[in-house]
C-alpha cells in the first residue's frame, strides 16, 4: 500500500490553517504532519516532518514563504521536498521569485478544496503546479516583466548558452512545449511519440540543466530566451 502524502501546512493565519487541515486530513492518500506559522518554523519542520509537500504562504511575518522556499530548496537533504506557494491574488509579484527560489508552482488562496487538494497530489508527483487558475502565460508575462533574476549579463548568457546546448534536439523541442504549459500526454500527441518517451526527454532535460522539476524547466525556458512571452 502507497504510504499518504505528508503535507506541510504554513501560513500565519491559524483560522486558515485549520479549513487546509481539515481538507486534507479528510482524503485516504494524505495526511497533515505539521503547521507552521512563519517560514523559519516551516524550515525547522520540514527537516522534522520530512514532508512530501509544503502548502506555503508568501506573506508572512518574519521569514516569509519566499525566504523559507529558498532555505528548503538550498538543503541537499531537503531535495525530495516539493513547495506549493499559496498567493491571496492570481498574479502576484512574488510568484516568479517563488518558482526561482525552487517552489514546484503557485495556488490562489481562493481556489476550490478540489483545486487544492489535486495540487498536492501533483506536487508530490515532481510535475509543476502553474495555477489552474491561471494563464498559461502568466509566469512569461512576469518574467518578460522583470520577473527574472536580473543577471541578464555576458556570463549569464554564456552558462544559459553551454546548458542549452547539451540538449539534444528533441529536449529542446521537449522543453518548449513544456515551458508552453503542455502536458506529457499534449506533448506526446503533439510529436507523435509515447507519454513515456517524453516523460524520458523531460528527466533528461531536468538533469543537463540542474532543474528540480518542471516549474524549474519552465523557468529557465524563459530565463535563457529559449521562450519568449507572446505579446498580448
Amino acid at each position: 500500500m502507497t504510504p499518504p502524502i505528508k503535507v506541510l501546512l504554513v501560513d500565519d493565519q491559524a483560522l486558515l490553517r485549520s479549513a487546509f487541515r481539515v481538507l486534507v486530513d479528510s482524503e485516504s492518500d494524505m495526511e497533515v504532519v505539521g503547521e507552521a506559522a512563519d517560514g523559519a518554523q516551516a524550515v525547522e519542520l520540514a527537516r522534522s516532518t520530512r514532508a512530501d509537500v509544503v502548502l506555503m504562504d508568501i506573506r508572512m511575518p518574519g521569514t516569509d514563504g519566499l525566504a523559507a522556499t529558498r532555505m528548503i530548496s538550498a538543503d541537499p537533504e531537503l531535495a525530495d521536498i516539493r513547495v506549493v506557494m499559496l498567493t491571496t491574488f492570481e498574479v502576484d509579484e512574488y510568484v516568479v521569485q517563488s518558482l526561482q527560489a525552487g517552489a514546484s508552482g503557485f495556488l490562489g488562496k481562493g481556489a476550490e478544496p478540489d483545486e487544492l487538494l489535486n495540487a498536492i497530489r501533483v506536487a508530490a508527483a515532481g510535475e509543476a503546479l502553474l495555477s489552474p487558475a491561471a494563464t498559461k502565460g502568466l509566469i512569461a508575462t512576469f518574467l518578460a516583466q522583470g520577473g527574472s533574476s536580473g543577471s541578464g549579463d555576458a556570463s549569464s548568457a554564456a552558462q544559459y548558452s553551454e546548458r542549452l546546448a547539451a540538449l539534444t534536439g528533441r529536449e529542446r523541442e521537449v522543453l518548449v512545449l513544456v515551458a508552453g504549459g503542455h502536458s506529457n500526454d499534449e506533448i506526446a500527441e503533439r510529436l507523435v511519440v509515447s507519454p513515456l518517451t517524453v516523460k524520458t526527454h523531460v528527466n533528461r532535460a531536468m538533469a543537463k540543466l540542474g532543474a528540480r522539476d518542471r516549474a524549474q524547466l519552465v523557468v529557465t525556458a524563459y530565463e535563457s530566451g529559449l521562450v519568449r512571452p507572446k505579446s498580448e
